[in-house]
């Protein structure tokens, strides 16, 4: 069962990601990056993030290139919420197929 502590730091976690990959998405070549989830072990120290990119052309290379980045992006999330929480997580980044499975299953169904 989730608790209400681990709730507040995921979704915390998920708007500064959010506004990290709006401010640097140059870096990722201009890619949209939205952070679907953020899901975080029961110790905080993994946070799997599921990420939706878009145009989806060369999603595996800037899935690379955001995970080559993963210390990075850590430092500067460090840097905002510092205040908030004493140990922050490493990020582990993954697509998040969920559209894809929900297209596939209405494809289906019709």
């Amino acid at each position: 069962m989730e608790s209400t502590r681990l709730k507040k730091v995921e979704r915390l976690m998920q708007k500064e990601l959010s506004t990290y990959f709006q401010q640097h998405s140059l870096t990722y070549q201009g890619k949209l990056i939205t952070v679907t989830a953020v899901r975080l072990s029961s110790d905080l120290s993994i946070a799997r993030v599921y990420l939706s990119i878009f145009p989806t052309n060369e999603i595996d290379k800037v899935l690379e290139m955001i995970s080559a980045d993963a210390r990075k992006i850590k430092f500067e999330i460090g840097k905002n919420i510092k205040n908030q929480v004493r140990k922050l997580a490493d990020f582990k980044f993954f697509i998040d197929d969920s559209l894809d499975h929900a297209q596939k299953i209405d494809d289906l169904l019709r």
